[in-house]
């Protein structure tokens, strides 16, 4: 597969799957700011999603249907779902021979759902959770369309690597957010919304209820969202699917990169796998975040330079 191709498979993935976990936290957090307007802040939302040096989005202070309008259909913000949907369309067009159509239709419906005015009325004037639940129909259409109409071969491993590696940063990323909040308000450590609203802003509330009797407790959220196998959005499972696809590109034309790439790779799962709850405590969260972060970054770099670098 011509490198260019990969690229454009890829980073269509990962946009995707940005605009997906936007989406999730950007209803939760609507909620959460109608049930505890006074001690709510938006702040670590526009962090995760637009960026620390996000002067415009940071000005926004707690006024939600700004911010929304700014994180859904905000031109000016780099990553609003707006713009990160219309790179996805991009890099989709320039590759519409290895697509399907229907994948081709699927998204460019999204395109034209997001870029239509009536929505960004809707968002203002209306109940803004059900503006968004349609644009996260909108991503679970294209997923399912992937899965039943995507032939199993390069293209699709690229596609699932992206995908698997946009959400691996995400959940890291949220984490460490939502646990460095803690040390400025030591409060947070026992607030059982708090808590609630990160898993459902990960989707995992329901898992968390069936494996976790003892009510919800920081330890247990860290267990599940970095540690569980079965949780789709933990970090171990989404780096492991990350192994499981790159596998599937073995080709003893690329023999050195690709074993530089399965030790980096392996060496990050490992490292995952082997540490608890316990030791990530004793080392430090936000010190085994930034690794983790950090390995991931690199494993990206690393398929750039690779197998992307004639693209």
């Amino acid at each position: 597969m011509l490198s260019r191709v990969a690229a454009s498979l890829y980073w269509q993935s990962r946009y995707i799957e940005r605009s997906d976990g936007m989406l999730r936290m950007l209803k939760i957090n609507y909620a959460s700011s109608q049930d505890a307007i006074q001690e709510f802040t938006w702040e670590p939302a526009i962090r995760i999603f637009a960026g620390l040096e996000d002067d415009e989005g940071a000005n926004l202070g707690n006024d939600s249907r700004a911010v929304l309008k700014y994180m859904v259909m905000g031109k000016s913000n780099a990553n609003s779902v707006l713009n990160i949907i219309t790179l996805a369309r991009e890099n989709a067009r320039s590759v519409q021979e290895h697509i399907t159509k229907d994948l081709w239709q699927c998204l460019n419906e999204y395109y034209h759902t997001v870029k239509d005015s009536k929505l960004e009325r809707a968002l203002q004037r209306e109940d803004p959770i059900s503006v968004l639940d349609v644009l996260i129909k909108q991503v679970m259409l294209y997923y399912g369309t992937v899965e039943i109409t995507m032939e199993r071969g390069e293209g699709r491993s690229f596609m699932n690597i992206g995908k698997y590696l946009e959400r691996a940063i995400q959940s890291v990323d949220i984490l460490d957010t939502k646990f460095g909040s803690i040390s400025d308000n030591p409060d947070l450590l026992t607030d059982t919304t708090y808590w609630k609203h990160l898993l459902l802003s990960l989707g995992g509330y329901e898992l968390y209820l069936k494996t976790y009797r003892e009510g919800f407790e920081a330890e247990n959220v860290l267990e599940q969202v970095v540690l569980n196998n079965d949780f789709p959005r933990s970090v171990i499972y989404s780096v492991n699917n990350i192994q499981r696809y790159f596998e599937r590109l073995k080709d003893d034309s690329n023999i050195e990169n690709f074993r530089d790439m399965t030790f980096k790779i392996g060496r990050l799962q490992s490292r995952i796998k082997y540490s608890s709850v316990k030791t990530i405590r004793q080392e430090g969260l936000h010190a085994f975040l930034t690794q983790i972060r950090g390995e991931l970054y690199g494993i990206a770099d690393a398929l750039n330079a690779y197998y992307f670098a004639n693209s």
